[in-house]
């Protein structure tokens, strides 16, 4: 199974890149870290103390995360998609099979960390990389709409996460892939993604 990991800051289009992949090449599936933050009493009391909680990896289900990208990888079929509701802090199974996976596409913020607790699997790595000012307008209109935020607050929320994701990430540390792309505005997608399918 083909492996391609999406990683770049908040706002920075990883969604709509993978949909885009997803819309020409039917046989894949996208798995969003964003999907997977921790639920219960603890994701509700930890953002109260820690700064920036939902862009650190204390946040973030990993072990759930592996069982499901374990199974997707090893069987090629997804029983359900997983979704996370930002204002409630909660998760909830929908059911959706699909088989016959050929290509699973991990991307979030949490991309590029858990590509690196990958041994022995080659994979394609597509890092985004878009100017500061055009994320933050993305986020905040996500935020004000989906997630319950006033706009200061999503402001605020999105500065702290641009500089956690460059903090934490050292753009050298990718391992074991050969195929690393930067997606800026002007790079030409179907040239990539004909890379990669053929």
């Amino acid at each position: 199974m083909k492996l391609i990991f999406i990683s770049g800051p908040s706002g920075s289009g990883k969604t709509t890149l993978s949909n885009q992949i997803i819309k020409k090449n039917k046989n894949g599936i996208v798995l969003s870290t964003d999907n997977y933050y921790k639920t219960g009493l603890l994701s509700k009391l930890l953002p109260k103390f820690v700064e920036g909680f939902f862009d650190r990896s204390i946040s973030f289900n990993k072990k759930l995360f592996k069982k499901d990208f374990d199974f997707i990888y090893k069987n090629g079929i997804s029983i359900c998609d997983r979704y996370y509701n930002f204002e409630k802090k909660t998760s909830q199974n929908i059911l959706n099979e699909k088989n016959n996976i050929s290509f699973l596409i991990v991307e979030g913020i949490f991309a590029k960390e858990f590509s690196n607790t990958l041994n022995n699997k080659d994979y394609i790595f597509l890092e985004i990389k878009t100017k500061k000012i055009e994320c933050m307008k993305r986020v905040v209109q996500r935020d004000m709409k989906e997630r319950g935020k006033d706009k200061k607050n999503a402001e605020n929320d999105f500065l702290k996460s641009w500089n956690i994701y460059y903090e934490k990430l050292n753009p050298n540390s990718i391992k074991n892939n050969t195929n690393k792309f930067i997606i800026e505005k002007n790079t030409d997608i179907d040239h990539i993604l004909k890379k990669l399918f053929n």
